[in-house]
């Protein structure tokens, strides 16, 4: 144990020991069942003789704080109960208010365990090759050990960025050169440094309605005013777009949490609106790897020309959740900028699992691996899409998608969402309702069912217990 003993001066040596123990006991530093050092260890440490640390400890124990145990050693008694700490006279610490009323509109809770997961955005970890993982892992361990001991490169390990440019050209069609990549804490940390480097308190942030709840705080604390602008079957409104908006945030390829693609035309025509009012497009393409029908649309910032479009992707969606890996290809105009803040922001991202990303990547594991997925979501997929057009059609209609990890339903008699996926987490089943990603009224009634963590085999029963809760709603 290494408890916090400071000892002042020559006088009472024994008396400001007993003392400072007393307190830890009494303010549950040291809680019951808790081992004292030995009287040796601890006289050498504090530099006062067995003599001095001895009376104190018998004070304690005399007065039932602690209890020896013979051939064991000394023990915070097991008898004691913690104590209430005395409530503090002056006022407690208050965050900012914008931080407080962000914390107060977070929605999105910790996903508590469930028999039958729909998670959106939660891929199957029982998939991944945790042992090719690791040999990837030790080869990073062994080229750290012939490192210097420094701090990495803010914009991450170039075998890193490198490997994710060559991968997003082959199979994203984007246009990137390595130099323009950073590597970010996953997605979000990418989106907090654009809204660092382009907004300023007042601006104007746009997202979609509806969209995912986390990049409207993150503009929200950058200090921004967000505007929510709808969605329709083509993807984001552009005639809806404000005149002012600095920056607009979309999910090009698949439509965050409705599905659908945006159609060429309205790309072009967000392009246009952003080059004649020089405003950013992020372009977050959170899970464009799986595609499951139709021809490939060209990414946004493959059609862009002009350095508007800042391409945001994570490998949390491919590889596992835990893992906080990430990527941004920089607009030119804004790569000094970015690295700045990602130098202040966290200096760089962890660098083991960057090193072992980059092997998994130039290896040929990542391809093989996101491959055996796609043809393991694309059967789930199916058994989603048959079910809704059958059994469940009564009640629910499948929404447009071609690509991603989730399919949103649209309910098509009035009940009551909220209630419905309260009764169905009772059972065993996780679902989110769509309802929980509009900023705005009116919204659209429906559920979103994620299909990357539940298992092919599952998901009949899983919606066997909502037909059911359906049937008697």
């Amino acid at each position: 144990m290494e408890l916090h003993l400071a000892l002042d001066g020559r006088q009472d040596l024994a008396g400001q020991l007993y003392s400072q123990l007393r307190t830890a006991i009494l303010e549950g530093r040291l809680t019951a069942g808790d081992r004292l050092p030995p009287l040796r260890s601890l006289a050498e440490r504090l530099e006062v003789s067995r003599k001095t640390v001895g009376e104190a400890y018998e004070r304690l124990a005399a007065e039932g704080f602690l209890q020896g145990r013979v051939g064991s050693g000394t023990y915070v008694s097991s008898v004691l109960t913690p104590t209430e700490r005395p409530a503090k006279a002056s006022a407690a610490l208050q965050a900012s208010a914008r931080w407080r009323a962000l914390a107060a509109s977070w929605q999105m809770s910790v996903r508590q365990p469930a028999r039958y997961s729909f998670a959106g955005g939660t891929t199957d970890k029982r998939r991944f090759p945790f042992d090719t993982w690791r040999a990837c892992l030790h080869r990073a361990l062994r080229l750290q050990a012939r490192s210097p001991a420094f701090y990495a490169e803010a914009l991450g390990y170039p075998e890193l960025r490198l490997a994710i440019s060559r991968y997003l050209a082959i199979n994203r069609g984007v246009r990137c050169d390595w130099n323009d990549i950073l590597v970010s804490q996953g997605a979000q940390q990418a989106i907090d440094l654009l809204a660092r480097v382009m907004l300023a308190p007042g601006d104007l942030a746009v997202v979609e309605e509806p969209g995912y709840p986390p990049v409207r705080m993150a503009f929200e604390a950058a200090g921004a005013r967000v505007v929510c602008v709808p969605v329709d079957g083509e993807g984001l409104r552009v005639d809806c777009l404000p005149e002012q908006a600095r920056l607009v945030y979309v999910t090009p390829s698949h439509q965050f949490p409705l599905g659908q693609p945006m159609s060429l035309r309205r790309r072009l025509q967000l392009l246009e609106w952003a080059r004649s009012r020089q405003a950013l497009i992020i372009e977050d393409d959170y899970d464009g790897e799986y595609r499951f029908d139709g021809r490939p649309l060209e990414s946004l910032q493959s059609l862009d020309h002009e350095g508007r479009v800042a391409y945001v992707g994570t490998f949390s969606k491919t590889l596992f959740p835990e893992l906080r890996l990430g990527y941004l290809l920089m607009p030119a105009a804004l790569r000094a900028e970015l690295t700045a803040a990602k130098r202040l922001a966290d200096q760089h991202s962890e660098s083991l699992q960057q090193l072992a990303l980059a092997h998994f990547i130039g290896s040929g594991a990542f391809a093989k691996h996101t491959r055996r997925l796609q043809r393991e979501y694309a059967q789930r997929r199916q058994r989603l899409l048959s079910r809704l057009a059958g059994d469940l059609a009564p009640w629910l209609e499948a929404l447009p998608a071609v690509a991603g990890m989730h399919l949103a339903a649209r309910l098509r008699q009035p009940l009551d969402s909220a209630r419905l996926c309260a009764q169905l987490a009772e059972r065993g089943v996780l679902l989110f309702d769509l309802a929980s990603f509009y900023a705005e009224s009116p919204t659209m009634a429906g559920l979103l069912f994620g299909f990357g963590a539940i298992e092919t085999e599952d998901i009949d029963p899983a919606l066997d217990i909502l037909r059911e809760l359906l049937s008697q709603a």
